[in-house]
Order: C-alpha cells, then sequence, then structure tokens
C-alpha cells in the first residue's frame, strides 16, 4: 500500500493489464469486486470490510480495468468478457485457486460471471446491490453513470443518491472520491464504459436467466431497501433464479451497505463464510 495514498496496493500483470490490488490477511481467500461509481476503487468500496474480516480471511480486492489505479493498454474496448478474463488472470497470478466472491453492484455481475463460467474457481458467492439480471435503467444509476466531474455533482451524488442517511458523507468524503474522478484518463475511461443509452450498459451487465439458475454455489443476497441505484426488485430476482440462496435487506439503508451498515454487513458475511445461521 502506499504512503501517499492507501487506495494504492501492489500490482500484477493479468494479460494485457496491470492490476492494482490489496492483499490483506490471512486464511481462505475471499475476493471483493468493486462497483462502477466515478472515482470508484477497490480501496475506496471494501476498506471497511477489508478491516473487519482481514483477521480471519485472506481478502484481495482488485481494481478492475478501468477503475482505480489498474493500468490498461491503449484502445481497449471494455466488456464483461474482458473483466472476467481479467479477474481468471488474477486468481492465477496470485495463487488463489478457489474463493468466495463478493461483489457490489457491477461488482455483483462479475461475481455470477466468475460463478457461471468457472464454477470449480468459486466457493461461496456474497451478491450486494448487484447488477447482473435484467432492469430498467433507474433515474439514480443514470445519473451515477452520466456523471461529470464537479464536487457539487460528486457531492449531490454520494449525499442524494447513494446514500440513505446524507449525514454520513463528509466533506473529505466527497472531495477525495471527486479528486479520484479527475485523475488523467479517470474520466475518458468512465464515460466509455457506459455512453447512452445506458440502458445497453445495463443489458450488458445481465446474464440470461438459465445461466444464473446454473449457479449451484451457496449465495447470500443483500440489499438496501431504500437504494435509488439499483432496485430491490434485483435481488428478489436473484433469489428465486438462483437455488441454493438466502437473502438479506436492511432497511433505511441505501446503495452502500458496506459502509451505510459497516458493522452489521461485516459480520453477516462473516457467519455466511462460517457457515453460521
Amino acid at each position: 500500500m502506499s504512503e501517499q495514498n492507501p487506495e494504492i496496493g501492489r500490482s500484477v500483470q493479468t494479460g494485457d493489464i496491470v492490476t492494482n490490488y490489496h492483499d490483506v490477511g490471512e486464511g481462505a481467500p475471499v475476493l471483493l469486486f468493486h462497483g462502477s461509481g466515478p472515482g470508484v476503487s477497490a480501496w475506496a468500496n471494501w476498506r471497511l470490510l477489508i478491516g473487519a474480516l482481514s483477521p480471519k480471511y485472506r481478502m484481495l480486492a482488485p481494481d478492475f480495468a478501468g477503475f482505480g489505479f489498474s493500468e490498461v493498454p491503449d484502445g481497449i474496448t471494455y466488456s464483461r468478457q474482458v473483466w472476467l478474463d481479467q479477474m481468471i488472470a488474477f486468481m492465477d497470478a496470485t495463487g488463489v485457486e478457489k474463493a468466495s466472491v463478493v461483489g457490489n453492484s457491477f461488482g455483483g455481475s462479475m461475481a455470477l460471471a466468475l460463478a457461471i463460467h468457472h464454477p470449480e474457481r468459486v466457493d461461496k458467492v456474497i451478491l450486494m446491490g448487484a447488477a447482473g439480471v435484467p432492469f430498467e435503467l433507474t433515474d439514480g444509476l443514470d445519473r451515477v453513470w452520466g456523471y461529470q466531474p464537479s464536487i457539487e455533482n460528486m457531492g449531490r451524488l454520494m449525499r442524494e443518491t447513494f446514500a440513505y442517511d446524507p449525514s454520513l458523507i463528509t466533506d473529505d468524503l466527497v472531495r477525495m472520491r471527486y479528486e479520484a474522478s479527475i485523475r488523467p484518463g479517470a474520466q475518458e475511461a468512465f464515460s466509455a464504459m457506459f455512453p447512452e443509452p445506458r440502458q445497453s450498459g445495463i443489458d450488458g451487465l445481465a446474464h440470461a436467466e438459465a445461466d444464473v439458475r446454473t449457479i449451484g454455489h451457496p449465495t447470500l443476497v443483500v440489499h438496501g431497501r431504500d437504494d435509488k441505484v439499483i432496485p430491490l426488485t434485483n435481488s428478489l430476482t436473484l433469489l428465486d433464479w438462483i437455488d441454493n440462496s438466502r437473502l438479506h435487506v436492511f432497511g433505511r439503508c441505501g446503495h452502500w451497505t458496506q459502509i451505510e451498515k459497516a458493522q452489521e454487513f461485516a459480520q453477516l458475511v462473516d457467519n455466511f463464510l462460517e457457515g453460521i445461521g
């Protein structure tokens, strides 16, 4: 981890992509797949969960290509397949034969992709406010993917769209995410991933019902009841389609369950991984 910037961890070659990642703790490996908000990184999404669970598990949090501090070749075309190939190469490079995977929002679609296409590499699945099934574009997701950099826009996005309780969002947190969103190349990569019409971005992340129904791994589905970005109906669909699944819904919680309900979420994940409850 960089002393100057905690979001910069280790780096490893994963095909044509140099993946920035965090590898903290020992024990059974847990992969953490971040979401797709502007200025996001694996560390920004998962620092609290890493802190809570790294005493018991090996917590691995990579930056997907186009996000955070991973380095991508010129002319890359972002797609679910590119990101999936990156994650398989990442597991190979870090010596992870099989892991439980936690996917947040966009990362939920990628967790599903890993379980569908490489089931032998997955132990348990945890999906949090997950994309990955068909749904109509929400106003909240349209605002997220349509973000134009300014500190005012970032503040509105974080306080009015992501969080249920805006008092959780400090000015320092807004500034940190804003500055991350204006790093050289960051906005260009971000705007290239989910251009208008943004429904096509949702469709590109959605898996066929028949494919999702092949998932036999124990699966925990988690959602904030008041999520304005990804609708709660997504998690109800996943509960229906994945046979070995359970659902936990947090009231008074928006899209950032791992931050808004940090302690409760960490305990929920730990119990599930341990087979408790």
